[in-house]
């Protein structure tokens, strides 16, 4: 029983050297420019071994993602303690902050987005992403309305442009002062949608609701 067990733990360590290699492959070459021989080789291991783990590139890049996911999730988990505007602002300049230390497969990311197969998982965070301000408003904000949904959806959008232009174009502008760019065409969303924000107990506007200490210059 004790090799067994041994055999499995190094069976799982394998893989998850694996998925570590193939996340910084994918953020340096993108999706549609690496395939399964390609990732083998820069990984050091033969082509057979490799499809014993992933059945496919679409798997391996799964995995790669959802460490990529995981590791952004614990770093823009919102302090529940805190106003709901705090939350989301502490949160999205953690993001922020993140893609700044990700530039170069932050941009790969974004730009495999016309694949197929990365659009759908992509997709399937960015829900989440949404749900997660939703959740913040709570029903006494309208977190609850179709169209309040559909402004988190679009800001959401429109964040992948704003990041593109400030990693690519190199614009002069800190994760902090970003943030607040951000934030406040988030306000301007959901106040077209009828949402407000709940701050210590009241209700108010996200675009008249303060910035969090954060997101200060």
């Amino acid at each position: 029983m004790p090799p067994r067990a041994y055999r499995r733990l190094e069976s799982d360590e394998r893989r998850r050297l694996l998925v570590e290699r193939a996340t910084e492959l994918f953020g340096e070459f993108g999706y549609e420019e690496l395939s399964m021989s390609r990732i083998a080789r820069e990984a050091g291991i033969s082509k057979p071994l490799l499809y014993h783990y992933f059945p496919g590139k679409r798997a391996l890049f799964a995995a790669a993602l959802e460490r990529a996911a995981e590791e952004l999730s614990a770093a823009t988990e919102p302090d529940p303690s805190k106003p709901a505007v705090e939350q989301i602002g502490a949160s999205l300049l953690a993001f922020l902050e993140w893609i700044d230390a990700h530039r170069a497969a932050y941009a790969k990311l974004l730009r495999s987005l016309a694949v197929a197969e990365v659009r759908e998982l992509v997709d399937g965070v960015r829900e989440q992403t949404v749900q997660r301000v939703l959740d913040g408003l709570g029903p006494e904000g309208g977190g609850d309305r179709p169209a309040a949904r559909a402004a988190v959806q679009g800001w959401l959008w429109s964040i992948d442009g704003a990041c593109l232009a400030w990693i690519e174009g190199e614009l002069p502008l800190t994760p902090a002062e970003l943030q607040g760019v951000l934030l406040g065409s988030l306000g301007g969303a959901l106040m077209g949608a009828g949402a407000t924000l709940p701050v210590a107990g009241a209700t108010l506007p996200v675009a008249a609701a303060p910035a969090p200490a954060s997101a200060a210059p």
